[in-house]
């Protein structure tokens, strides 16, 4: 397997940033890490190794990206039903929010302009990084033309309890999806698109579970197909079974179950 390494000067972010390329050809997936990880997760966890027989036959060659969480999203205050944030703290929501934008504008701006060929990718990822790639698929769906997500999170005020700002709200998919009238442009791009979030519903996979049948519901309300598979009781928030999931969904990406994209 051809892999290549790369470290640049973001002029977004105003520093230096990694990623790693597995695989020339085919399809291009770009993956984005899960809360506070790095771009070498997906191959220290087994993922690339799991997705070696795809990306050796040159079906998909993965991007892997590196994120700034622990600047942005997990540098506060966090969790479900929070119902008092100090002013202190939701002094520095914005802050927060401005950095993780920059990051953003660093994927649209200059990583994907370098690893995409002109070509639209797929965004992966397992937990945040299902975040990541459902936030930057439902702003940005002219760039993509298929989003994979695994157990993840796609409402804001988990991580910025009691939100009153508009670039939270931009970054928020459920919040902002509700806000979109029904004819409205963006929401019409989806409909052309692949759309597949997967959960399992064991240990630690509760509010992800909720999170994504949530997103289910606002999709379904807006006339967007999807696919939602949430698996058994025993499938839990870990890279056991993001493993398994991933070979699952992508063998079906490639052999056309769904429809063309690989």
């Amino acid at each position: 397997m051809n892999i290549q390494y790369h470290k640049h000067w973001s002029k977004n972010l105003n520093r230096e940033i990694e990623y790693k390329v597995y695989g020339t050809d085919g399809q291009g997936v770009l993956v984005f890490p899960s809360q506070n990880q790095r771009f070498y997760e997906w191959e220290d966890n087994g993922m690339i190794s799991a997705l070696s027989p795809m990306i050796e036959s040159g079906h998909i060659h993965i991007i892997c990206c590196d994120s700034i969480d622990s600047e942005t999203w997990s540098n506060g205050v966090n969790g479900e039903n929070i119902t008092y944030v100090s002013d202190f703290e939701k002094s520095r929501y914005h802050d927060r929010i401005a950095l993780h934008e920059k990051w953003y504008n660093y994927i649209i701006e200059e990583l994907i302009p370098e690893v995409n060929n002109g070509e639209q990718l797929i965004v992966a990822g397992c937990s945040m990084g299902g975040y990541h790639g459902g936030n930057l698929f439902f702003r940005r769906p002219d760039l993509f033309c298929a989003m994979l997500s695994l157990s993840g999170l796609f409402h804001a005020n988990y991580f910025f309890p009691q939100y009153d700002d508009e670039l939270i709200y931009l970054n928020s998919p459920i919040d902002f999806l509700n806000g979109q009238h029904n004819t409205s442009i963006l929401l019409n791009q989806y409909k052309d698109k692949l759309i597949i979030c997967c959960c399992g519903q064991g240990e630690h996979e509760e509010i992800t579970g909720a999170s994504t049948r949530r997103l289910q519901k606002v999709l379904a309300n807006a006339g967007i197909n999807g696919i939602f598979d949430f698996w058994g009781t025993d499938v839990n928030h870990d890279f056991y079974w993001w493993r398994k999931q991933a070979v699952y969904f992508f063998d079906k990406i490639i052999n056309n179950k769904y429809r063309k994209v690989a």
